[in-house]
């Protein structure tokens, strides 16, 4: 979900902006991963609980793009840009979150959040649009060693899923290709508050599509009712995260966004750990470590456009 941007300078009255964007949207996302534990203790369908959270996630975002005059534009190229940013951006990673984390918990998905950045800057090296940087190259090799070592200990575990391990893996890589693609084809002249709501209604589109296959649910148990507050509460975050990320995007740069993965894996996993009574994940300490000090050198390193 980050994107990567160029920032304006920013007035001295404005710099707790950024910041304040930087904790919120971390604490959001950290605060998802737990409300999709939650939604599969309540028997809530993976496909369900995320195709109707981004229903009225994109709902609050087109009516918030109404009041300000900036409803997402409706041409070839931007109907393009939604539905690609919809699949590798939003549907494809939130489904395999919320799908993974009752089989190998909220806390090691949390972690993974923080490998998107990484990824991403590794990307961009491969297609051309940064050059190479020691430092940043560095940050990269430590953060992916975190994971590798989470990894290691989450399949070590007796009786882990393997498969489920290694598909929480993909989350982070399909949010990269989103982050790069986004870049390589903005549409132009468009602004980003006015796309956040065209590529969540593809986003929804989608998922309504992919309930109609063989095998997929989009129905919600309404027993105990905690099922529809669940969903509500997934949308609201889900609306904030996207209109603050914008926010976070335009004012604090690359690199401020680039620690939106560290905070939202911090806070994901102490929710996970205290309020879900979770164990901390086999390896925590040397990988959470690692994946600071990767994301700490990349955010150091100044980049170097190619």
């Amino acid at each position: 979900m980050n994107l990567p941007a160029t920032a304006a300078p920013q007035p001295n009255s404005a710099a707790w902006v950024p910041l304040f964007c930087l904790l919120a949207v971390g604490t959001l996302m950290g605060l998802s991963t737990n409300l999709a534990k939650l939604a599969g203790e309540a028997h809530l369908p993976p496909l369900a609980f995320l195709c109707w959270s981004i229903v009225g996630a994109a709902l609050v975002l087109l009516a918030a793009a109404a009041v300000r005059h900036r409803l997402p534009p409706v041409d070839g190229r931007a109907l393009e840009y939604y539905l690609v940013s919809a699949l590798v951006g939003v549907a494809g990673p939130n489904l395999i979150i919320v799908s993974a984390v009752p089989h190998v918990g909220a806390g090691f998905v949390a972690l993974t959040i923080a490998l998107p950045p990484l990824l991403t800057y590794l990307g961009a090296l491969a297609l051309g649009m940064e050059r190479f940087q020691w430092t940043r190259a560095s940050g990269v090799v430590a953060a992916l060693a975190g994971a590798g070592i989470l990894a290691a200990h989450q399949l070590a575990r007796p009786h882990a899923d393997e498969y489920w391990v290694l598909l929480v893996l993909a989350g982070p890589v399909l949010l990269a290709i989103g982050n790069l693609y986004r870049t390589l084809r903005w549409p132009e002249g468009v602004s980003a508050d006015a796309l956040a709501p065209g590529m969540l209604v593809a986003a929804a589109v989608v998922l309504l599509a992919a309930g109609q296959l063989p095998g997929w649910s989009l129905a919600v148990p309404l027993a105990g009712g905690l099922p529809p507050v669940l969903i509500v509460v997934q949308a609201l975050v889900f609306a904030a995260v996207f209109l603050l990320l914008f926010i976070l995007q335009k004012t604090g740069g690359p690199v401020m966004l680039s620690l939106l993965g560290s905070v939202a894996a911090v806070v994901g996993v102490l929710i996970a750990i205290l309020l879900q009574g979770e164990a901390p994940p086999g390896g925590l300490l040397p990988g959470a470590a690692l994946t600071a000090a990767g994301v700490a050198l990349l955010s150091l390193g100044k980049a170097r456009p190619a």
